[in-house]
């Protein structure tokens, strides 16, 4: 099933052409990964699949984005949508709230259920990141005094309290250390039973290890998109297999 689709999607800053004619569908259930030097677009692809790109002046968007086979760039409850389509930050971002608290915010937010199910919440989206056995002494205290990997498992945990489908993540485990990066990674491979996941990452081992699909991009343009062990082994266009080799980037 086709998750997230786009088609001649372009995107502009101002006068300067950030995406051009991109296109790809991005399977349910899957891990896909955008690969690429700096500033070739990733995470501006990544910013539409919920709009957050409408919070930046001066930026105009043409084509077609479909989530769940809706458009949504045409009539749509941007509300709903990022609920749906949630994003996980470079840097952990945590409320500077309780470990609780923060469980609970979007539900209550949305009002999704009833106060005496928010127990029942922070265990359920708590356990599903493994962080509950790690916590659930101090559920209380201020998530600002957990570790970075542990923030950045929380704020993924926020995201499926709110029963979020997709998760788009801009480069997760840039700031964590490779112990840190595997659980977040052995994480991911988890998930991707319940939810769809789109991350953007410089570290080609990571999209390598844990990615389904993978897309290369390139001054705005996507150059390749297929899965990723033909993209790590067989890839049909030279540039690719030179990024891939490290001739630039």
């Amino acid at each position: 099933m086709i998750k997230i689709n786009t088609e001649k999607l372009n995107l502009f800053y101002g006068d300067f052409h950030a995406l051009i004619d991109v296109n790809l569908k991005i399977h349910k259930n899957k891990i896909t990964s955008f690969i690429g030097p700096s500033g070739c677009g990733k995470s501006t692809l990544l910013r539409c699949f919920n709009r957050m790109n409408d919070l930046i002046d001066d930026v105009k968007i043409y084509g077609k984005v479909e989530v769940n086979k809706q458009n949504i760039y045409k009539k749509v409850d941007l509300i709903q949508l990022r609920r749906k389509v949630g994003m996980v930050f470079q840097r952990p971002n945590p409320f500077p709230l309780s470990i609780y608290e923060n469980c609970i915010y979007g539900p209550k937010v949305h009002s999704l259920y009833q106060k005496k199910n928010h127990d029942d919440i922070v265990f359920k989206s708590l356990e599903a990141v493994n962080l509950w056995d790690e916590v659930k002494d101090k559920l209380f205290s201020n998530a600002m005094l957990l570790s970075a990997e542990q923030k950045q498992r929380l704020c993924i945990a926020r995201l499926l309290a709110i029963n979020a489908e997709i998760l788009l993540m801009d480069e997760p485990c840039s700031t964590l250390d490779p112990i840190a990066t595997q659980k977040i990674e052995e994480l991911l491979m988890k998930l991707k039973r319940t939810v769809t996941v789109v991350i953007v990452t410089h570290n080609m081992q990571q999209a390598s290890r844990i990615s389904d699909q993978t897309g290369f991009f390139l001054l705005g343009e996507m150059i390749e998109f297929d899965d990723t062990l033909t993209i790590f082994t067989n890839p049909k266009n030279n540039k690719t297999q030179d990024y891939i080799e490290g001739k630039f980037g």
